[in-house]
């Protein structure tokens, strides 16, 4: 029986600054890589997006849990 898909996304942007929590200086240009049923295939989608991006430090690129978004019971740290 396959894993249960747990869904990550892949997002990224230019952030305001690299001090501070996280904030994009435009989410209009905000660049979604795309969604991934795992996280290894998630990261993989993240690696490659930060070393084509690495010349602007402002860039930055996430993985984002999102099935811990859509179904907290399925986060694999709850006690």
């Amino acid at each position: 029986m396959p894993d249960k898909q747990l869904l990550h996304l892949v997002i990224g942007g230019e952030m305001v600054s690299l001090d501070g929590p996280p904030e994009f200086r435009d989410l209009t240009k905000v660049d979604l890589v795309g969604a991934y049923p795992t996280y290894e295939a998630a990261a993989r989608a993240w690696r490659a997006k930060a070393q084509e991006t690495v010349d602007n430090a402002l860039m930055r690129y996430f993985v984002i849990h999102a099935h811990r978004l859509l179904d907290p019971d399925t986060d694999d740290h709850h006690h």
